[in-house]
């Protein structure tokens, strides 16, 4: 299982509806099997997440941000990591709104270094 606590990823990848943008960072921590981040940039303002870190290292977690409209926004996300060769890890994530839009996309955050 992969251990998040203390690693920092930024956004590659993301779909046409959604909000994150390759100046929104996340800074993640892990307490036992708990995953919780906080994030912001680009349209986001200020976003926490909270969720589990399964067995196998996938997150299954919920979000809620402000964005810069001043709207909260919120949804749900299962992410699956992939180790890139030089130990950095790669989240594929496949979220869905939860508010009044309710559609779905997909995303890649890549860790980067401190």
């Amino acid at each position: 299982m992969f251990n998040y606590d203390g690693r920092i990823f930024k956004a590659k990848i993301n779909s046409e509806n959604g909000e994150v943008s390759g100046n929104t960072t996340f800074h993640y921590s892990q307490d036992g099997s708990i995953l919780s981040a906080s994030y912001q940039g680009g349209e986001i303002v200020k976003g926490t997440l909270i969720g589990l870190v399964n067995l196998d290292g996938t997150l299954e977690f919920r979000y809620n941000h402000v964005n810069e409209k001043g709207e909260i926004r919120g949804g749900s996300c299962l992410s699956t990591p992939e180790m890139l060769p030089d130990g950095r890890l790669r989240l594929h994530e496949k979220w869905k709104w939860s508010d009044l839009e309710r559609t779905e996309g997909h995303s890649i955050i890549e860790e980067v270094r401190k």
